[in-house]
C-alpha cells in the first residue's frame, strides 16, 4: 500500500524560509509526477507546486520566484523549498501523487507564517 509521509513545516516569521519533504513508500513504480497542495483555513485546497516527468515544474502564481520544487530522479521523494514566506502562505501542506486514476495524499503538515 502506498503511503506518503511528509516532514518539515512549522512556525516561521514572515520573510523566513522552511522546507518540506515527502517520501512515497510502498510503491513498486516510480511516479512520473509529485506535487504539493495547501489548504488555508476556510479555503479550498489549491495546487502549490508540481514536478513532472523530466523535472518540468509548475507553480501557483502566488509562489513563483519564492518556492522551488524538486524530485529525486530515482526515488519517490519530493522536496519543497519555501523562501520569503508570507502570512498568506499559512496552511496545511499536502503531498500528492497519482497513477492510473488512483490518487495518493499525505496526511498534511502545518505551515504557519507569522507577521
Amino acid at each position: 500500500q502506498v503511503q506518503l509521509v511528509e516532514s518539515g513545516g512549522g512556525l516561521v516569521q514572515a520573510g523566513g524560509s522552511l522546507s518540506l519533504s515527502c517520501l512515497a513508500s510502498g510503491s513498486k513504480i516510480l511516479f512520473d509526477s509529485m506535487a504539493w497542495y495547501r489548504q488555508a483555513p476556510g479555503k479550498e485546497r489549491e495546487l502549490v507546486a508540481l514536478v513532472g516527468r523530466g523535472g518540468s515544474t509548475k507553480y501557483a502564481d502566488s509562489v513563483k520566484g519564492r518556492f522551488t520544487v524538486s524530485k529525486h530522479k530515482a526515488k519517490n521523494y519530493v522536496y519543497l523549498q519555501m523562501n520569503s514566506l508570507k502570512p498568506e502562505d499559512t496552511g496545511v501542506y499536502y503531498c500528492y501523487t497519482g497513477f492510473r486514476a488512483i490518487e495518493y495524499w499525505g496526511q498534511g503538515t502545518q505551515v504557519t507564517v507569522s507577521s
